[in-house]
């Protein structure tokens, strides 16, 4: 999968740009603040139609304009697609071969990336929500399935959180209905939980023998999905009967909190080495490791479930990784990915690794 062509109006700090890419591998240099992160953040929301850096739209629309819109080519293993999306005030517009898209479900996965940001370095260190953000974003891509479930699963759980508050405030009295709500969350909760876990077991296969490699066989990398509900070698039936058992036992005390204390938005997953919870006894080094090697793992699976390998954003973390990893990282990728990367100097990258790198000097939001 190759990204050949980009094209950005009035995103971010760009008023109009056009530019076309290396299949293997570009580099985008410049200073601090002048627009480096926004391209690949241009990138990553064409795929997924959302940020990683914020959850407001406004934010990506070029100060004092209504809209932003982004283009892009995208060569397929099969196919040359062309991929549009139109920001504004009055929502997102996705189109595909030029044809509008109703459901932005129906448009996401059409091109695949991989992000390797600095704030992913945190994602073992910190909460629960950016492990089950990572998920959602990565999972989304491959499984439309998950995409429209978990989409569902939040809409019953506002639903049934607005009629817990209801309830409590005594503006409503249907407990008939509460128990209609809660069946329905069960049903959406227990997919999302099965499609996660699954998902994590096939990251698994890949992240064991990258980590290995990486470590020179001397820690052996797990990781384990944390739920209210047994997963392993069950069912989505079996699931969905004890989501709903909790539900059910956890009724009263959600009626005086007002809102849900179970289900898989109160999911985790964890990293474990040689069986040491990562996040608790790992050092720095071995944190960075697992991370990289998480990130390397999924080029891989993507590749062998989607037929096409992801393109991989790398913003900034080059200079975050010692030479070790960095020369690991340059290495398995080896010009079969495409690859890009922001940089504020070139003595941030091995050079000798990258062959043939397309550079762009970015200043203020264009090409210096």
């Amino acid at each position: 999968m190759d990204l050949q062509h980009l094209q950005l109006q009035n995103f971010r700090n760009y008023h109009q740009l056009d530019l076309h890419f290396s299949k293997h591998t570009n580099v985008f240099i410049g200073s601090n603040a002048q627009g480096k992160t926004n391209l690949l953040e241009a990138i990553y929301v064409l795929a997924l139609v959302r940020s990683h850096r914020t959850s407001n739209n406004q934010e990506l629309i070029r100060w004092g304009t209504d809209f932003a819109k982004l283009q892009a080519t995208v060569q397929k293993a099969a196919s040359r697609l062309s991929l549009e999306l139109v920001l504004s005030a009055a929502g997102k517009k996705a189109a595909l071969n030029h044809i509008e898209k109703k459901r932005l479900s129906e448009y996401v996965g059409q091109l695949n990336v991989i992000l390797f940001a600095p704030e992913d370095l945190n994602l073992i260190k910190g909460g629960p929500a950016l492990r089950r953000r990572f998920i959602d974003m990565e999972l989304g891509q491959i499984d439309h399935g998950y995409l429209q479930n978990s989409s569902r699963y939040r809409q019953v759980l506002k639903q049934r959180n607005t009629y817990l508050k209801k309830l409590k405030r005594k503006q409503a009295h249907d407990r008939v209905y509460l128990e209609v709500i809660s069946d329905q969350l069960a049903g959406y909760g227990a997919e999302v939980i099965a499609a996660r876990n699954n998902f994590l077991g096939n990251i698994q296969k890949y992240l064991s023998p990258i980590h290995q490699e990486i470590t020179a066989k001397q820690e052996q990398i797990r990781l384990e999905y944390q739920s209210g509900v047994t997963q392993n070698n069950v069912s989505v039936e079996e699931i969905y009967q004890q989501l709903l058992n909790q539900l059910q036992a956890n009724q009263e005390h959600d009626l005086w909190v007002g809102s849900t204390s179970v289900g898989p938005q109160r999911d985790d997953f964890r990293f474990l080495v040689n069986g040491n919870d990562l996040q608790k006894y790992g050092s720095q080094g071995q944190q960075r490791t697992a991370v990289l090697s998480l990130k390397l793992a999924e080029i891989d699976l993507f590749g062998n479930l989607v037929g096409d390998p992801p393109i991989l954003l790398l913003d900034d973390v080059l200079s975050e990784l010692d030479q070790i990893r960095q020369t690991q990282l340059l290495k398995t990728l080896e010009n079969r990915i495409q690859t890009f990367i922001t940089t504020t100097s070139l003595e941030n990258v091995d050079l000798q690794t990258i062959k043939n790198p397309q550079i762009f000097k970015i200043r203020a939001g264009g090409i210096a």
